[in-house]
């Protein structure tokens, strides 16, 4: 049975992908067979042949080293950079929960270490019209923990804190907060540290500074993250 984490943002670019690839890449350097997973992407370039490549999933092969093939990593891959509700309302081929997690499923037999990224922030829909998706069913489906990323610049305290007392009401366990762009010596970062570390009672487990190449936190302290 795999070990697995599920990786929230507070919103939309703020790097949830680049480090999950650095994440990946971590559990690969360390000898564990890591593998990635996303239920939905949205803005994906089309290739001439027609089919679309999946960006998100491409960039943490690429971070992170993993030999995954791309066929496992995404079921829903959507050319229209919007939600992946409205991405399929404009192109078709909702999501489906069965499918999702019957891909989550088929990965989870084949690696030790899964990582799920979400869509956007924690309130991301995933299907909204006579089927309503939100990723919260796809966290409780599968009892999956949670890591949360945030940029640490301005905004930061209001961003982590809402999405902290969010998942918080609806049940959803995080295991910690991974601050990007960080800039060591920067006093509003450094207090946004402080004070999101406060306000929510959850521990910064990792500061990634623009350009990192590999993350700079323990194994067995990212390890623990996994269940």
């Amino acid at each position: 049975m795999s070990k697995n984490l599920f990786i929230t943002g507070t919103g939309t670019d703020v790097g949830k992908t680049y480090v999950t690839g650095l994440i990946i890449k971590k559990l690969r350097e360390n000898g564990k067979n890591a593998a990635y997973y996303k239920a939905a992407m949205s803005g994906n370039e089309r290739r001439a042949d027609g089919t679309l490549l999946p960006g998100d999933a491409l960039q943490v092969k690429s971070i992170s080293g993993i030999g995954q093939p791309l066929t496992e990593m995404c079921p829903y891959i959507y050319e229209t950079a919007v939600s992946p509700h409205l991405a399929s309302k404009i192109e078709g081929n909702p999501v489906k929960m069965e499918l999702v997690l019957q891909g989550f499923d088929n990965v989870c037999g084949r690696y030790d270490y899964v990582t799920a990224e979400g869509s956007g922030g924690i309130l991301c829909p995933l299907r909204f019209d006579q089927q309503k998706i939100q990723l919260e069913d796809f966290i409780m489906a599968r009892s999956l923990s949670c890591l949360m990323i945030a940029d640490a610049g301005l905004g930061a305290i209001n961003a982590v804190v809402l999405t902290a007392e969010y998942m918080k009401a609806r049940n959803m366990p995080v295991k910690g907060i991974f601050f990007n762009q960080y800039e060591p010596g920067n006093r509003l970062h450094e207090d946004n540290k402080l004070m999101c570390e406060y306000m929510t009672g959850l521990k910064v487990v990792a500061c990634v500074k623009k350009g990192d190449k590999n993350l700079d936190v323990p194994f067995e302290l990212l390890e623990a993250l996994y269940e």
